[in-house]
């Protein structure tokens, strides 16, 4: 596993013990070079000084299961999700993961916010750069394949604006949302959009009038809101007939959500086509294609393509 510490907003960095706080940030360095035994010594040190610091019970679950102690993982991870029940730091993805709990509801609005809010100033460098990502350049060649010319597009999850500025020259009203304030400070200030708003895809479209735009993009957004189904409503709901929702996803065997090692939402092929059916979309594409790298390997995944008959 991959160890990502995310403070908690509400807590912070901050314990209120500086001799705990030095010992988390020792475990923290133990647990990025794969030392699960003494990280997890460590956070159990931290857990006995302050033993409702929501952080450390987060951190020593990791360390758990990279001891492969899963039972202890898991209780650790409950542990920092009864002491912090908004999960801004990701307790109920790890759970998911293991099996615990509803994956398509895992992904909760405040821990993809403060994700997000703390990776915006390097979020366009790192993806392009490090991870790189293709997602805005590949559904940008399938859409125009098909037509070149968009009245309103509406940008779903639009991060700082990679997917707008891919296609900004066909439309003539760009549109988006994010649920990070921050990634919307970034996009704003490309000038890429008439309208932003930071709220999430389903309350941002609902919002609208019926039939309001003739394009829905989200590239890679759908890795961090599993259940899709109410988001392919509003997506419906939003756009005009023959309108087009063009989107990218992480893949997975199976018939349900899957939430993986990195944390983020994977939907196998027969979930897609079911909501799809079941909003009443019809798939135009749907292929598989590896849009970014995970630690140097491609990550398996789809583009998709639905209309709105």
């Amino acid at each position: 596993m991959t160890y990502s510490f995310l403070p908690s907003p509400v807590t912070g960095l901050d314990s209120g013990n500086l001799l705990a706080d030095r010992r988390f940030v020792y475990g923290e360095a133990l647990l990025k070079e794969g030392d699960g035994e003494g990280a997890a010594d460590l956070f159990r040190q931290v857990i006995e000084l302050v033993p409702d610091w929501a952080p450390a019970w987060l951190a020593l679950g990791d360390a758990e299961l990279l001891r492969r102690q899963t039972d202890a993982a898991i209780s650790a991870w409950q542990r920092c999700l009864a002491l912090h029940p908004a999960d801004l730091l990701g307790a109920q993805p790890r759970l998911a993961r293991l099996g615990v709990g509803d994956a398509g509801q895992a992904l909760g609005h405040g821990y993809i916010a403060a994700l997000f809010d703390e990776y915006a100033d390097r979020f366009d460098a790192h993806l392009v750069q490090t991870l790189h990502y293709r997602a805005p350049q590949m559904l940008a060649e399938h859409l125009l394949a098909r037509r070149t010319y968009f009245k309103r597009a509406f940008d779903a999850g639009c991060g700082t604006g990679l997917m707008a500025a891919g296609i900004r020259g066909h439309v003539d009203f760009m549109a988006g949302c994010d649920l990070s304030a921050a990634m919307v400070a970034q996009a704003r200030g490309k000038g890429l959009y008439e309208e932003l708003s930071c709220q999430d895809v389903v309350s941002a479209l609902m919002a609208v009038p019926a039939a309001s735009y003739d394009l829905v993009m989200a590239a890679d957004v759908f890795v961090y809101i599993g259940d899709l189904l109410p988001v392919f409503a509003a997506c419906h709901h939003g756009l005009e007939a023959g309108g087009l929702l063009a989107f990218t996803t992480q893949s997975a065997d199976g018939t349900g959500v899957v939430i993986g090692e990195d944390l983020r939402a994977a939907h196998p092929e027969a979930y897609l086509r079911a909501c799809a059916r079941d909003t009443g979309f019809t798939v135009l594409a749907l292929e598989a294609v590896s849009v970014r790298q995970d630690r140097g390997q491609p990550v398996p995944g789809w583009l998709c393509l639905l209309q709105k008959p």
